[in-house]
């Protein structure tokens, strides 16, 4: 299928290489979107990587991914246009983060609210799942842990978009894990926060979540 990634960074690249890995066309959609790092990403990643403004990635895209830094978020989806994410599942791979100087970044919504179910109302037409926000970039496709794949938890409205995203997950090589509806992304959105705080305390950054059952 044809994926569109709203955001260009770190995560954005990641989820693009996973998605042309598995076989699919993928855009991703910048303000700059002939910049050096994009133009080294396409070249790395062959035809069928290709990259275009916000609304054409949400335009080419029959599964879209936000992956935009939050502070961004919000004009992204207007410059992509939200028509273009309307009736499409949307993996929101944001975390609302307030980053500031020589501290751990913090939430900017929690508790009462969280970035998801902002996104979800920004978007009212899209069928929005909250996944990916808990994991380093570095580790979001083909993850390799001694004690087997980690747990990818998420969460959304839409039982048939949650299909979807947990059947990327399992050809991403995770253990998928249906958290509820989007309300749970201010759960989710929590666990980014202690994977940071983990990765400050230790000094690295290669860690993850796994649910164990009995």
């Amino acid at each position: 299928m044809n994926v569109g990634i709203v955001g260009s960074g770190d995560v954005g690249r990641a989820l693009g290489r996973g998605f042309i890995s598995r076989g699919h066309d993928v855009m991703i959609g910048s303000r700059e979107p002939h910049s050096n790092k994009l133009t080294e990403w396409k070249n790395a990643n062959g035809a069928r990587a290709k990259t275009g403004a916000f609304a054409e990635a949400a335009a080419f895209g029959e599964l879209l991914v936000l992956a935009t830094r939050w502070s961004g978020t919000e004009n992204a989806i207007r410059l992509a246009d939200p028509k273009n994410f309307g009736g499409k599942t949307l993996i929101d791979a944001t975390n609302p983060l307030i980053f500031e100087q020589n501290k751990l970044p913090r939430l900017a919504l929690g508790h009462t609210d969280s970035g998801g179910e902002q996104v979800q109302r920004w978007l009212p037409h899209a069928r929005v799942v909250k996944a990916f926000n808990i994991i380093g970039n570095q580790h979001m496709v083909d993850p390799k842990f001694p004690n087997g794949p980690p747990t990818m938890m998420y969460c959304g409205n839409d039982p048939a978009a949650k299909a979807t995203l947990d059947e990327i997950c399992k050809t991403f090589g995770f253990e998928p894990l249906d958290c509820g509806n989007i309300e749970a992304a201010r759960e989710l959105e929590s666990l980014c926060i202690l994977w940071v705080r983990v990765g400050f305390m230790t000094s690295n950054w290669n860690h993850a979540f796994k649910l164990l059952r009995k």
